[in-house]
């Protein structure tokens, strides 16, 4: 990891613990347990990411996320996050840093990892397999599969139904683009298709294609996983990939990397609606810049805890309708809560989504004992 000796802003929330970590073959990684003020049961939840450029000042920003993100939907968890700093790799090499992961975070009991970037279900059976501790399981160990389920991504598509309820775009034929077809960007164009929605543009690590008619999504995700890149897709047109963004619509899904837009893009953005389907896939200045110019943009403590409400419904047994049903309930009403309190406050939509969360920590806080 480039940056150990990284600094990052702390307050009364946390974090309540940082550890980096050395695993096998040299690499770095760090766990960044945030908050444990909300959960009942003393454990942070959740995410496991990995990629060769992740930094510590990212892992310990995204595990405040996750307590945000926790409190909102009311779940009994606090909010923890880890970076691994190496490439997916092999598949041998990956179950090798991965067990190796599970045993540098044994004593770590209260933080439970789930997937996320660069990690799947696979990935945490490794780690099951090795400490007995992790969410987001393959379906043949009993565990509900976000990925293969698609938990974020429907999450995504229930977000933009109540957004569309409340005086917004409707789902129904509305115009999508996403930005990042991968594991919640797939899930999320074939939620929102089903609702209606005209997937006009999508684009990954390699290139982009759009059809101004709308995009045969189940078609493109299968040309996806046998080429491996979206750029070629036969039902439409290349594209640059960074003119996505650009492209008028009514909601516009970014599900790739963090701060993928920054004041410099956002001014070219002509969505109506941002859906923020990545973990802080927009930069606090742009969320200013876009609320001032009237775009809507559904912070990601709102719109994509589909996966954490998911894995919280896993740890406690619960199987895969019971959890699906969470979501619905549980963003529906997040998201309505979220849209009528920008409405009474005025605020932008982060500082409205923080107010809620800081409002449930502190009633949470308020039950711990201070003597």
């Amino acid at each position: 990891m480039t940056d150990m000796q990284a600094s990052w802003p702390a307050d009364e929330l946390g974090p309540a613990k940082v550890v980096f970590l050395r695993l096998c073959f040299g690499i770095d990684a760090i766990v960044v347990v945030d908050n444990l003020a909300h959960p009942a049961d003393g454990r942070a939840e959740r995410e496991v990411r990995m990629r060769p450029s992740v930094t510590a000042a990212e892992v310990a920003r995204l595990a405040r996320a996750m307590t945000m993100k926790n409190a909102l939907a009311g779940l009994p968890h606090g909010g923890g996050k880890a970076g691994i700093a190496a490439a997916s790799g092999p598949p041998t090499d990956h179950e090798r840093v991965m067990r190796a992961f599970a045993q540098a975070i044994r004593p770590l009991t209260e933080y439970i990892p789930g997937p996320d970037m660069g990690t799947n279900e696979t990935s945490m059976g490794y780690v099951h397999d090795e400490i007995g501790r992790a969410v987001g399981l393959p379906g043949v160990l009993g565990g509900v599969p976000l990925d293969e389920l698609g938990a974020t991504g429907v999450g995504l598509a229930v977000c933009a139904g109540v957004v569309g309820k409340s005086g917004g775009p409707d789902v129904a034929g509305a115009r999508v683009v996403i930005q990042g077809f991968g594991a919640v960007g797939t899930h999320a164009a074939r939620a929102l298709a089903e609702r209606g929605a005209v997937v006009i543009a999508v684009s990954d690590s390699r290139g982009a294609t759009w059809n101004p008619d709308g995009l045969d999504v189940a078609a493109l995700r299968s040309y996806k996983q046998s080429a491996g890149a979206v750029a070629g897709f036969p039902g439409g047109d290349p594209v640059s990939r960074d003119d996505v963004m650009g492209l008028e619509c009514e909601f516009l899904v970014p599900a790739a990397q963090p701060d993928v837009v920054t004041p410099e893009g956002a001014g070219k953005i002509s969505a109506k609606v941002i859906l923020e389907g990545a973990n802080i896939p927009v930069t606090r200045q742009a969320e200013d810049q876009l609320a001032a110019r009237g775009v809507l943009c559904v912070p990601d403590v709102v719109a994509n805890s589909g996966g954490v409400i998911c894995a919280a419904a896993e740890h406690r047994g619960a199987g895969r309708a019971e959890a699906f049903a969470e979501i619905e309930e549980k963003i529906s009403d997040a998201t309505a809560e979220l849209l009528d309190r920008i409405r009474v406050t005025g605020l932008n939509p982060r500082a409205a989504a923080e107010q809620m969360a800081r409002d449930r920590l502190d009633r949470a806080l308020a039950l711990r004992r201070r003597f």
